[in-house]
């Protein structure tokens, strides 16, 4: 997965690029004193080093035939660096992959079938955009970490004087509703740039499409299909309701500090986002709320994409029971309440939502979690990403082109990538 997705305590992470080279950060010293020492790779800025050492610590204490190694990766290069890891006998024995992520990993037979564990490990209440993309071909390898996803950001001064009441806005067209009573004068009712297209599929698949389907082994682009069309509709109405440009995405220029410049009234965005407004303009401080996307109906979110990671441990490990102990230990409820108040993510059951309710932005988080979504489920979406369609799709259609012809060639398009590999 290209696009990580982090709501951490100081500001919004959110990588779409990598850089390569690797550091170690050993929290728990030699093995000495223990049976077992694990390797754990857990990536750069996933948790605080506060929390991975009260972590470390906690569980040595709980199991002290077992001593963790935690080498902090970087996210640039680091599929290369894990296949490779893989395919050797010198495997660490966790490790913390993107979600979307999984199936390319396990594509190789590298990693350990935990479908046995599942049941165990409360599985029957891990968030949907979490569980499913750890699933390759039927068999669970990922055990879902920490979620974090998109949320409305939205200036309470601006609402307030035009009267726009943002907790009774429940629905799609309330939202509407709501953006066009905020954009008058000289403030955008929503900063949303044209290749926002991870919101566009939140949007997708609440009208029942999605981005591509699977049948018989092959891989096909759905973006021409009627409930992607609505989807693509409904972005375009929401997207004209400000200034946003057609032709580059929240990062181009980074939509945090559009909304610290000027009167944005809203944008689409983790809640990490806000601390980023915050910093490029401190005026703002106590001036920022959250909602959780809206649905078609008042008692469903909209659906968002989860971004997020998940734990895996590979085939090579020799040390798979005391890796699993850990995995057990650090996705288990006490340890998933902790990380989610510590670093505002989503814990990775639906049923833990409450720990983070005194946390505005991670409790909207949470509502829109329920109803959260995965890109597909296979090794191949990583060449749609490279190449990424479905932005030129958006522009072309928000640019005045036939969005019906438009959608066609997009997919198109995503299924020749999908299917290069095959």
């Amino acid at each position: 997965m290209k696009l990580r997705l982090f709501a951490g305590v100081s500001a919004l992470v959110m990588t779409a690029g990598l850089s390569a080279c690797s550091s170690s950060s050993d929290t728990s010293g030699d093995s000495s004193g223990g049976n077992t020492t694990i390797d754990v790779w857990l990536m750069r800025d996933s948790v605080s080093a506060q929390f991975q050492n009260e972590f470390v610590k906690g569980f040595e204490t709980a199991h002290p035939d077992i001593k963790v190694k935690v080498q902090i990766q970087e996210w640039d290069g680091i599929g290369e660096k894990v296949t490779a890891a893989l395919a050797s006998n010198d495997a660490p024995d966790v490790i913390e992959t993107g979600n979307t992520q999984v199936a390319q990993f396990a594509q190789s037979g590298g990693l350990l079938d935990l479908s046995d564990k599942v049941d165990g490990l409360g599985g029957k209440n891990w968030l949907k955009g979490l569980a499913e993309p750890g699933i390759y071909e039927g068999k669970q390898y990922g055990i879902p970490y920490y979620a974090a996803n998109r949320v409305v950001i939205y200036r309470t001064d601006l609402f307030k004087e035009a009267g726009v009441d943002a907790t009774a806005i429940k629905t799609r067209d309330q939202w509407i509703a709501a953006t066009k009573k905020l954009n008058t004068g000289g403030t955008q009712g929503i900063y949303l740039p044209g290749q926002n297209w991870y919101t566009l599929a939140g949007f997708v698949w609440d009208e029942g499409g999605d981005l591509a389907t699977e049948s018989g082994g092959k891989w096909k682009g759905t973006l021409d299909s009627p409930e992607a069309i609505r989807g693509m509709e409904f972005y375009e109405k929401l997207q004209a309701l400000g200034k946003g440009p057609r032709d580059s995405d929240e990062a181009n220029p980074p939509q945090a500090d559009v909304m610290a410049k000027g009167k944005v009234a809203q944008v689409i965005s983790t809640p990490g986002g806000a601390n980023v407004v915050i910093q490029n303009n401190p005026a703002l401080k106590g001036k920022l709320g959250f909602f959780p996307i809206p649905g078609k109906v008042a008692d469903k979110p909209g659906a968002v994409f989860t971004g997020g990671s998940d734990l895996v441990i590979p085939t090579a490990s020799t040390k798979q029971d005391a890796a699993y102990t850990f995995v057990k230990e650090l996705t288990g409820d006490t340890w998933q309440k902790k990380l989610a108040v510590a670093m505002s993510y989503v814990p990775n059951k639906t049923t833990l939502a409450s720990a983070v309710a005194a946390d505005p932005g991670a409790a909207a988080m949470a509502v829109g979690a329920a109803q959260g979504h995965a890109t597909p489920n296979t090794p191949g979406w990583a060449a749609v990403e490279a190449k990424n369609p479905i932005k030129d799709y958006m522009t072309a259609v928000l640019t005045g082109g036939d969005i019906q012809k438009k959608a066609a060639t997009a997919s198109e398009a995503i299924t020749a990538a999908m299917n290069s590999g095959s």
